[in-house]
């Protein structure tokens, strides 16, 4: 491709509206152009990253046994309304009408249309297993979004469904996409890792994410160096806590007065303790009830694993109104000693004070000497706190260590969840009917194109991996007006082509060093210079994007050696 014919909108100003590298830098060099929020246009060298990513991805599923297919964008109601769905989704979800006012929505994701598709066509365990999968458009009505396409209204994304017979059979089907997102990633140019995750809105038992390790990162997660261990500190478990010492005798109870003192830190210094004899109680509201979620004040509640614990499809941060109504006490004096009508849901950690100071209902005043059991007795006893770097691993007690992670893929085991509720089942070897097991598998496609640029890039531009750049190589003749030189330079871009590498001439009438920052900017992997050692002693000069290393070889050597360094890009 000549770059005279190409669009190719490059910017010299930094986008004000882009907060992140992937962002800046997609826009700057010309791959994407805002339509509305949330919502880009690719432009075609973004496609051709894009196009490559998804053949990868193909290449991978089919690998495993993956079978592609297409399913519709548009979706009608009645599937989710049979699977549960239409609310729980809450306003991420894109609904419409038709003509006829009958409801729809656009797919978010498509466990239900693929269902109710294996519903209709498989009867029998023969027919099992089977592995299905499609990339297209997905919309989600993000409520802010941001950060360029890493978190977007409409993207594009991979998912594939596996339908078992049994668990054992999911179990396989799970371990062949771990591997197979292993391998795309890799053959991406990614770092990446899987940890372990929360289902979120998908549902199901066992989830793994994959992350792209950047600074840039939403996600935070915890991993041990020791061991395997990895999640997302939204799952991260933490290590059971120590039983109360039967050394230690109870207190009384007793009010104490702390005025204006309200967060743990603040009483806990007034009551010269340490924060983590203090219990923090946060009132949270689900669609059910008010619940008092009970943690240790060095800790912090994790929502995530309170979603969970409560089995509530919606939970809330309680206003201070709401916390007066509920508690008759304002934020910061609230305990858990003497709450009436609200559910409780107390850490391990604190069942395992003794002598604690609490919120004793009461406005500037506290409680000491309150011991779980005896003063208070928790509905529910879970894990619901943050994990932090610093504490043992779960799995083998070392120090778990903390980085940022973009997430491109999940795999989730769902069991029987859509299938039950779908009535998607199979007549065994015996003619029993069974209902099949599913899994379901996707990939961030434009996600991974920007997830790829946060973890490759310097302060001139892109640093693409080979694998999935727009174009292998960029010719830049320093003088278009030298006629020796772009004939040199139009013949080596002739011969790299024929070769089957994908080479890009940059033919316009521009400066060098303009020509030379474009394609820092663009980052295609490798640049080749035509200049007036061309035409006098042969040379030509080439230089590697990623680590800067430049070396003159003779032109006719160029293609061979192209050939050669692209691999290890």
């Amino acid at each position: 491709m000549r770059v005279s014919q190409m669009l190719l909108p490059t910017l010299r100003e930094v986008p004000a509206e882009a907060e992140v590298v992937s962002h800046r830098l997609l826009l700057r060099a010309g791959f994407i152009r805002k339509t509305a929020s949330g919502i880009y246009t690719y432009l075609p060298l973004a496609q051709r990253v894009l196009k490559k990513i998804m053949q990868i991805i193909r290449e991978e599923m089919d690998k495993q046994g993956g079978q592609e297919m297409l399913m519709p964008i548009i979706q009608p109601a009645e599937l989710w309304l049979e699977s549960g769905r239409w609310q729980v989704y809450g306003p991420e979800l894109f609904r419409l009408k038709d003509r006829h006012e009958r409801d729809f929505c656009l797919a978010p994701t498509h466990e239900e249309v693929i269902t109710v598709t294996v519903r209709n066509e498989v009867r029998s365990y023969k027919q099992l297993p089977l592995m299905l999968y499609h990339i297209t458009n997905k919309y989600r009505d993000e409520r802010r979004p941001r950060f360029g396409l890493m978190r977007g209204r409409e993207f594009i994304m991979k998912d594939l469904y596996s339908f078992d017979l049994d668990e054992a059979g999911l179990d396989i089907s799970y371990r062949k996409m771990h591997e197979a997102y292993t391998n795309v990633f890799k053959r991406c140019g990614l770092t990446c890792r899987p940890v372990e995750a929360d289902s979120g809105a998908i549902g199901g038992s066992t989830t793994h994410e994959f992350m792209v390790l950047a600074e840039s990162g939403e996600a935070a997660i915890l991993y041990c160096n020791a061991c395997d261990y990895a999640a997302n500190v939204e799952k991260a478990a933490a290590t059971p806590a120590a039983g109360l010492d039967p050394a230690v005798q109870a207190g009384q109870l007793q009010e104490i007065s702390t005025p204006g003192q309200k967060s743990a830190e603040e009483v806990a210094a007034f009551l010269r303790v340490e924060p983590c004899q203090v219990i923090k109680t946060m009132i949270y509201k689900t669609e059910r009830d008010v619940v008092a979620a009970l943690v240790r004040g060095d800790h912090d509640v994790n929502e995530v694993k309170l979603l969970n614990a409560l089995q509530a499809i919606n939970l809330e941060l309680a206003d201070e109104q709401a916390v007066r109504q509920a508690t008759g006490a304002p934020t910061g004096y609230v305990g858990p000693v003497g709450l009436a009508n609200i559910r409780i849901v107390a850490d391990p950690e604190v069942m395992a004070l003794a002598n604690a100071v609490a919120g004793a209902n009461k406005t500037d005043t506290h409680l000491i000497n309150v011991n779980p059991g005896r003063d208070f007795t928790p509905d529910l006893v879970a894990d619901i706190r943050m994990v932090k770097a610093g504490e043992p691993c779960p799995k083998c007690g070392a120090q778990l260590q903390e980085a940022r992670g973009i997430e491109v893929g999940q795999i989730f085991k769902l069991g029987t969840k859509y299938s039950k509720v779908l009535g998607a089942t199979f007549l065994d070897e015996h003619g029993k009917e069974r209902h099949i097991v599913m899994g379901c598998y996707g990939i961030g496609v434009t996600r991974t194109m920007a997830a790829a640029i946060e973890q490759n890039h310097d302060q001139d531009g892109i640093i693409w991996p080979a694998a999935i750049a727009p174009y292998h190589v960029v010719v830049i003749p320093v003088s278009a007006k030298d006629d020796a030189q772009m004939q040199l330079a139009e013949k080596l871009y002739q011969e790299l082509n024929r070769a089957g590498l994908e080479a890009v001439l940059d033919d316009r009438p521009e400066r060098p060093g303009v020509k030379f920052k474009d394609a820092d900017l663009v980052g295609y992997p490798l640049r080749i210079v035509v200049g007036s050692k061309a035409v006098q002693e042969g040379l030509v000069e080439m230089r590697q994007r990623r680590s800067g290393q430049t070396d003159l070889l003779p032109l006719s050597d160029a293609v061979d050696r192209v050939k050669e360094i692209l691999p290890t890009l």
